[in-house]
């Protein structure tokens, strides 16, 4: 669909009421996303991006956005013409290159100097044990861009030089003029020879293909605190991409990963265990036992008369917090264990135990079948 045929308040998303600030906060969220030096890949990037500035271009000024509101159309918003730095005219890519990419397209000045590598992301998975003790683990990185040792990143045949770029005259862009329903305006674009540099390199390493980074598999050794969880971003620095034309490279964020565990579950700083006893422990009370996660043993007294699915808690048993000192707590869930194959001793004293308490519940009350009766018995 042409331009001219779309509503402009609905290109750039907003409402018919929205104010200047939010269109210009529409605007250049929009045009970030679908500039065509951030999308090289998306042949359509460029024709959004232009019905984009085109729609804020109307917009912005409040006669033509009267007009165009008067009019329901561009007929009555008036003429443009073609824009640039030299003319005075409409810039709308100063703001929005001054906020994102560090200046003007229209200061000409091509990016010689050093850029810093770009940020990488791994996830590594740990156990439970691991994230209460802390470990040291390795990351490996399959294919990371690392400094060329062959030019050291300088993209060249050692001694050979660079230079200036024939097609964009050493600004590292070039600029193409297009025709639009208020007549004609320009864009810029990162120079595809140069790729944005300005230069290019006379005789290319042939090691690297001019480009100064080759991709590496890499090892990193990374130390694993006390305490972390799954979600847990930990950072090292200097171990992500190498930068260009000299600059720092970028750092490594890892993602940690626990492992489910097959005796403990974990809450936050505590953990959970189940512990089975039986009849008699349950009924008696007993001293139980239990592991912890540091692979020592935990004591804590079972009162007489517990009952399947009571807590417990044992102080300080849990997982180490990483924000604060001390951990959290072991938290024992009792469950009683009913035996399915008895001998025939076991049946006698069980039969004698029902025999002596009689009809009560286990807790001493009336049965279930009583106060049912009971119920019936009143009506």
């Amino acid at each position: 669909m042409d331009t001219a045929d779309r509503d402009l308040y609905e290109i750039l998303g907003v409402e018919k009421n929205a104010s200047d600030e939010d269109l210009k906060k529409a605007y250049r969220s929009l045009a970030r996303k679908h500039h065509p030096d951030v999308n090289p890949d998306d042949p359509s990037a460029e024709a959004r991006f232009k019905e984009i500035n085109h729609a804020y271009e109307v917009l912005s000024d409040p006669e033509k956005r009267a007009a165009y509101d008067r009019f329901g159309s561009e007929d009555g918003a008036g003429q443009g013409g073609v824009w640039n730095a030299d003319n005075g005219g409409f810039d709308p890519f100063g703001s929005i290159f001054e906020a994102f990419f560090g200046g003007s397209p229209f200061s000409g000045g091509a990016r010689t100097g050093p850029a810093r590598g770009g940020d990488l992301k791994a996830v590594l998975q740990i156990t439970l044990e691991e994230a209460s003790s802390g470990a040291k683990k390795t990351v490996t990185l399959d294919g990371r861009p690392t400094m060329c040792s062959e030019c050291g990143g300088s993209g060249l045949k050692p001694g050979t030089s660079r230079s200036t770029c024939s097609e964009c005259g050493g600004r590292g862009r070039v600029q193409s003029v297009a025709s639009g329903p208020f007549g004609q305006f320009s864009t810029v674009h990162t120079c595809p020879r140069c790729n944005g540099q300005g230069s290019v390199a006379d005789s290319p390493c042939s090691a690297c293909g001019g480009v100064g980074r080759v991709r590496k598999m890499a090892s990193i050794s990374v130390d694993v605190p006390p305490g972390v969880d799954t979600g847990t971003r930990l950072r090292v620095r200097g171990e992500g991409e190498a930068g260009s034309r000299g600059g720092p490279p970028g750092d490594l964020y890892i993602y940690t990963e626990v492992l489910p565990h097959r005796v403990f579950q974990r809450d936050g700083d505590n953990l959970v265990v189940e512990a089975p006893i039986s009849f008699s422990q349950a009924a008696l009370g007993d001293e139980l036992v239990v592991p912890a996660i540091d692979g020592s043993e935990a004591k804590f007294k079972l009162p007489e008369g517990t009952q399947t699915g009571r807590q417990f808690t044992v102080r300080g048993r849990g997982m180490p917090r990483m924000r604060g000192a001390g951990r959290g707590d072991l938290i024992v869930q009792v469950r009683v264990v009913t035996p399915t194959k008895l001998t025939e001793r076991e049946r006698e004293l069980l039969q004698e135990l029902d025999t002596t308490r009689g009809s009560a519940s286990p807790d001493g009350s009336r049965t279930f079948f009583q106060k049912v009766k009971d119920l019936f018995d009143k009506k």
